[in-house]
C-alpha cells in the first residue's frame, strides 16, 4: 500500500505571516516557504516571530528541499534562522526571489554556504523523488510563482500569493494557459491563499495605484515622501517613473529598501529612466518641488527611516511643513497603533499625510472572492485546503469552495500543526504535531520562552518589587537587609509604609522557616518570602508586581 500524503502546516494558517508548509510525499519532505511575522505590542522586546521547526529537525534526513513562492518577508524572512538548524537544505526559487534572499543571507554571513537553486516557470525540476514545476502568478512583487507537485495520488497545486491582475505593471499576468493545462490532467489538492477571502468582488489592478500617484504628484507643491514595503518592487518602480514624469528625482532611503532596489536593478527587475534615482545625500541639494523620497516605515516601525524622519532623527531628511507624506500600504493586523502614532507625528510637523483607505495609493496583491472562485472553477480540485490567513478568512474561503462543488469531507480548515492525510481510502484530518512560535530577540533565537514573555509583561504592566538580604549560613540570622527596591510599582514617596510592612512579612517568613537550629533550603526560603510578600502587597494595594527575592548566604 502506498504511504499517504501528509500536509503539515507549520505556520501561516489561522494567522497572517510566518508562512511555512511541509508536504510529506513518500519518503520525501518538501517545505514551501519560510516566513516571519512581526511581533504584536504585547511581545515586549521581541524583534521577529518565526515558525517552530522542531518537526523538521526531528526528520532532517527526509527533508529534501524548500520551495519559495516569492520574496516577501512573510515567505522568506525566517530562512536565515531556519538555516542554522538545516544548513544543507537546498533552496529553490526564481531569479529575483533568490537575489533578494541572497542579499538577506549576506547580512547573516550565510550566502556563500547556502545551496540556492534557480528555477523558472514551465521548467520542471526534481526535489528528492518528486517532480515539481512552477507557474507565473501576479502579486505585488515580480517573479512570484505557484507550484505543482506530482504524487502517486495526483497533482498538488500550491497557489502562493496571487491575484488576477489583467494590467500588471511588469506585464506578467497569472498564467491562465498553464492553469488550464494543470486542470486538464486533474488536480488532487489545491492549497490557496485566503488573505482577502472576506473581500467581495475583484482586487483592483496595480495600475490603479499609478492613477492615484499621478494626482498626488500633480497637486504637491513640496516634497513627496512615499512609504511602502521594501520588497514591493512594482510599487517602487511606479513611484520612480511617475515622479520622473513630473520632473522629480527620487531618493530611496532605508537600509532594506536600498538593498532590495539595488538587487532588483542589478537583476533587471527595476528599470528606471536615467538619472531618475539620486543618492540620499543629494536630498538637501534639490528644490522641494523636484524631489520625491521613497522610504521604509509603512508599518510604523520605531527604528524605520520614516519614523526617524518624523522625530527629526534622520541624517538626510526631516519632515517639515509643506511635505506630502503618502502611506502606500495597509497596516498589518497588530500594527495599527504604531502606524497611527507615526501619522500623528507627521501631522504635528506640518506635513499633509495621505493615509485613509479610499485616498491612499494602495491595492492588495491578493485575490478577492470572485478571483478565488475563478481559480477554483479553473482547477476543479478534488480536495481543498485554504491557507495564508486568519481563521475566519480560511472559513470564508472554504465556504466558497463548498459553494462551487468541492465536497465537505474533502475540504479542510486547519490550524498550525493539524495534519491532513490523503491516501487510497480518501482524505482525513489525522494527528497533530507540536508547533508554536519562536521569538527572535537580538541575537537570541528561541531562547525567550512563553514564561519569559509572561514575566516581561508582568514587569511592564505591574512593576517589580526587588528584595535583597544576606543571612548567616548556619544561624539564619539576617546579616544585612532586607533592602527593597521598587520600579514601576508606585512612587517611592508613597511606598514607605508598604516597604516597612513588607520587611515585617519577610521577618515573619524567616522565623517560620527556622526549625530548631536549622534553616530551610535557600530555594524554599526564597519561595516563602515571595509568596508572603506577594500576598501582603495585593492585600494593601490590589496590585501584583513581580516579587523577586535575592538571598545571599554568608
Amino acid at each position: 500500500m502506498t504511504a499517504p500524503l501528509r500536509i503539515v502546516p507549520l505556520g501561516g494558517v489561522g494567522e497572517i505571516g510566518k508562512n511555512m508548509l511541509a508536504l510529506e510525499i513518500g519518503n520525501d519532505i518538501l517545505v514551501v516557504d519560510s516566513g516571519l511575522m512581526f511581533p504584536d505590542e504585547e511581545m515586549l522586546g521581541i524583534d521577529l516571530v518565526i515558525p517552530d521547526i522542531r518537526y523538521l529537525k526531528e526528520r532532517r534526513a527526509r527533508v529534501r528541499g524548500m520551495l519559495l513562492t516569492h520574496g516577501h518577508e512573510d515567505h522568506v524572512g525566517a530562512l536565515p534562522y531556519v538555516l542554522r538548524d538545516l544548513p544543507d537544505l537546498p533552496i529553490y526559487g526564481t531569479k529575483l526571489t533568490l537575489g533578494l534572499l541572497r542579499t538577506k543571507l549576506r547580512e547573516h554571513k550565510l550566502a556563500e554556504r547556502t545551496d540556492l537553486r534557480e528555477i523558472a516557470p514551465g521548467r520542471p525540476f526534481r526535489v528528492g523523488s518528486v517532480d515539481c514545476d512552477s507557474y507565473t502568478v501576479c502579486h505585488s512583487i515580480p517573479d512570484a510563482v505557484g507550484f505543482t507537485l506530482e504524487t502517486a495520488f495526483g497533482t498538488i497545486v500550491h497557489s502562493g500569493d496571487w491575484k488576477f491582475d489583467h494590467t500588471p505593471v511588469d506585464g506578467k499576468l497569472t498564467d491562465f494557459a498553464r492553469l488550464s493545462e494543470i486542470a486538464a490532467k486533474g488536480v488532487l489538492l489545491l492549497l490557496s491563499d485566503s488573505t482577502r477571502a472576506e473581500a467581495a468582488g475583484y482586487t483592483p489592478s496595480e495600475r490603479h495605484v499609478g492613477e492615484i500617484l499621478e494626482g498626488i504628484m500633480a497637486r504637491a507643491s513640496g516634497r513627496v515622501i512615499t512609504t511602502t514595503f521594501a520588497s514591493n518592487i512594482s510599487r517602487i518602480k511606479q513611484i520612480v517613473d511617475i515622479a520622473a514624469a513630473w520632473g522629480r528625482k527620487t531618493a530611496i532611503i532605508g537600509r532594506s529598501m536600498e538593498n532590495y532596489t539595488r538587487t532588483a536593478r542589478e537583476l533587471g527587475y527595476l528599470e528606471v529612466p536615467g538619472g531618475a534615482i539620486v543618492h540620499p545625500a543629494e536630498v538637501a541639494k534639490l528644490p522641494d518641488n523636484q524631489l520625491c523620497i521613497v522610504t521604509t516605515g509603512s508599518q510604523g516601525e520605531p527604528t524605520s527611516a520614516l519614523s526617524r524622519m518624523a522625530l527629526g532623527d534622520h541624517r538626510f531628511v526631516a519632515v517639515k511643513d509643506g511635505d506630502t507624506v503618502v502611506m502606500s500600504s495597509s497596516p498589518i493586523p497588530g500594527n495599527e497603533e504604531l502606524v497611527s502614532r507615526t501619522i500623528d507625528n507627521l501631522f504635528k510637523l506640518g506635513a499633509e499625510v495621505i493615509y485613509e483607505a479610499h485616498t491612499r495609493p494602495h491595492v492588495s496583491g491578493h485575490a478577492s472572492q470572485e478571483e478565488l472562485k475563478l481559480l477554483l472553477n479553473i482547477l476543479r480540485p478534488k480536495h481543498f485546503i485554504p491557507i495564508h490567513g486568519e481563521y475566519r478568512m480560511l472559513v470564508r474561503h472554504a465556504r466558497i469552495a463548498l459553494d462551487l462543488g468541492v465536497e465537505p469531507e474533502r475540504t479542510f480548515v486547519v490550524t498550525n500543526g493539524d495534519v491532513v492525510e490523503i491516501g487510497e481510502r480518501g482524505a482525513r484530518l489525522a494527528d497533530r504535531v507540536e508547533v508554536g512560535q519562536v521569538f527572535v530577540d537580538g541575537l537570541g533565537v528561541g531562547d525567550v520562552s512563553r514564561s519569559v514573555m509572561r514575566d516581561r509583561w508582568s514587569i511592564g504592566s505591574d512593576g517589580i518589587f526587588l528584595i535583597v538580604l544576606s543571612i548567616d549560613r548556619n544561624t539564619g540570622r539576617v546579616v544585612a537587609g532586607p533592602d527593597i527596591v521598587t520600579k514601576g510599582f508606585m512612587p517611592e514617596d508613597q511606598a514607605t509604609d508598604i516597604v516597612e510592612g513588607a520587611k515585617q512579612r519577610i521577618s515573619e517568613a524567616l522565623a517560620e522557616a527556622q526549625t530548631g537550629d536549622h534553616l530551610a533550603e535557600v530555594a524554599t526560603l526564597r519561595e516563602e518570602i515571595r509568596m508572603s510578600v506577594s500576598s501582603y502587597l495585593y492585600e494593601r494595594t490590589k496590585r501584583r508586581p513581580v516579587v523577586l527575592p535575592v538571598l545571599m548566604q554568608l
